[in-house]
């Protein structure tokens, strides 16, 4: 009979089990619990809970180190040894693996390593529950129909290494979508919110939020495509920026594939890129958006690699006062390059605007304006600009001489985020926010709105 046990048990028999030069396993338990509703009124709940093993073998050999990778889901005791040989005998199979380094050592076990893993469930939305119906009632009362979902998950990432690594990370992530339509379904506006445990989020806020824009898009005014100056909510800039991290390789800078490097040869480290004195950054102890302190990688590629597993990570600036100051390196890229190692870190925080908050920032606009309410099928068109492409949804706003005048139709977009940053008028009040596009992937930023004055809306979109 097959026995389930506690995950250090498990990270600690795969390493019995090894038979290769070097181990890594990463055992992450996951829990969640979600709510949906729609016309008023919830629909679904459910409590998940499952397991997922990550077992990566190292071989040495003559021409150097090969790694081989195998992941299997809900592992028990029985299943552990077939996993284990299987990473092995991929590992063999392999040629040497070109990030090849030493296993991660020396740094010290974390506390609860051998404790259950942290759990979640429907006790998370204890109070948000009540406050979500409050919020149903309001909508009903005032015409508008509420539509969405909350989901929370804990993950519990336990990693032990051959070289004596025992870390452990417990990662908290709430999502919150709310939409509300009219009753003929002709207007329909969004709000998202990120969270840790559900208990800084305001149902009755968001409802209220929804129902000014509604308001606002009863007057429909149609705008042909062109360059409008464009007031960007801190959702969208977090879709933006978050591109631009996951864009921001050393060594594909050094290779004169991306938009970060020089002609010639040479990356654009040093340079000035906006002249707002703006810094990007990402720290895995920024309260409120906490992340892994540690690199866990259950795969290589591009921006990580199963070798850095473990590796302690540190507060780290991608731009200072608005000069590029970091490209992300694993160990092996950061050799190549001989720039520090600077591996990627899973929150984003973009700093040093002013104090106005979006609505402040609506109210000083002179002239016209747009102001979006968020970004998606965001697409790259060329690497060597960063061009991305994508689409507006939700609500497009025409701002006149400080108030909203009403709605206008949606738009294709045709901007970079690099040059965006580099023709910024204004910058907000930085707030946590959750990115409308990457949200399933990445969900701790904080980002202020920004103003620009030139934003290219290239084509009217049908799109909602």
């Amino acid at each position: 009979m097959s026995r389930v046990s506690k995950p250090y048990e498990i990270v600690e028999r795969a390493l019995e089990l090894s038979t290769t030069d070097g181990l890594v396993v990463i055992a992450d338990e996951h829990s969640s619990a979600n709510l949906r509703w729609a016309g008023n009124a919830l629909t679904t709940n459910g409590v998940t809970r499952g397991r997922t093993l990550t077992v990566i073998a190292t071989v040495d050999g003559a021409e150097g180190t090969a790694s081989g990778v195998v992941s299997r889901s809900a592992v028990t005791t029985d299943d552990l040894e077939p996993v284990v040989r299987a990473a092995e005998a991929a590992a063999r199979g392999a040629g040497p693996a070109e990030d090849a380094q030493p296993l991660v050592s020396g740094v010290p076990a974390s506390p609860g390593f051998t404790d259950a893993p942290a759990e979640t469930g429907s006790e998370v939305f204890a109070d948000f529950a009540p406050a979500l119906g409050d919020a149903f009632a309001r909508a009903r009362s005032g015409g508008r129909e509420l539509y969405g979902f909350a989901n929370h998950e804990l993950t519990s990432t336990y990693v032990g290494t051959s070289s004596g690594l025992r870390l452990r990370h417990d990662q908290p992530n709430g999502t919150l979508e709310l939409n509300a339509k009219s009753p003929d379904r002709t207007r329909s506006a969004w709000a998202g919110r990120a969270t840790r445990d559900f208990k800084d989020v305001d149902p009755a806020a968001m409802d209220a939020e929804l129902a000014q824009r509604l308001r606002w898009a009863q007057r429909r005014i149609e705008l042909p495509a062109g360059r409008y100056e464009t007031l960007l909510p801190p959702t969208a800039v977090a879709d933006l920026l978050i591109y631009q991290l996951w864009s921001s390789t050393a060594r594909d800078a050094v290779e004169g594939r991306t938009v970060f490097s020089t002609p010639g040869g040479g990356t654009r480290l040093g340079e000035t890129l906006t002249p707002l004195p703006l810094t990007l950054r990402s720290d895995p102890h920024a309260p409120g958006l906490e992340a892994a302190p540690f690199v866990i990688a259950h795969s290589s590629g591009d921006s990580g690699s199963v070798f850095d597993n473990g590796l302690p990570l540190a507060p780290t600036d991608w731009i200072r006062d608005g000069r590029l100051e970091r490209l992300t390196t694993t160990r092996h890229a950061a050799g190549l390059t001989g720039l520090p190692v600077a591996p990627g870190i899973d929150n984003l925080l973009l700093e040093g605007g002013g104090e106005k908050s979006l609505e402040e920032m609506v109210a000083a606009t002179t002239g016209r304006a747009l102001l979006l309410t968020c970004l998606w099928y965001i697409r790259e068109v060329d690497p060597a600009t960063l061009l991305l492409t994508g689409l507006t949804r939700d609500g497009v706003y025409l701002v006149e001489d400080g108030e909203v005048v009403g709605e206008v139709n949606n738009f294709r977009f045709n901007e970079s985020p690099v040059d965006l940053l580099s023709r910024a008028s204004e910058a907000g009040r930085t707030e946590k926010t959750l990115p409308r596009e990457w949200g399933d992937w990445f969900t701790r930023a904080a980002m202020p709105a920004l103003r620009i004055p030139d934003f290219n809306m290239s084509s009217v979109s049908p799109g909602v």
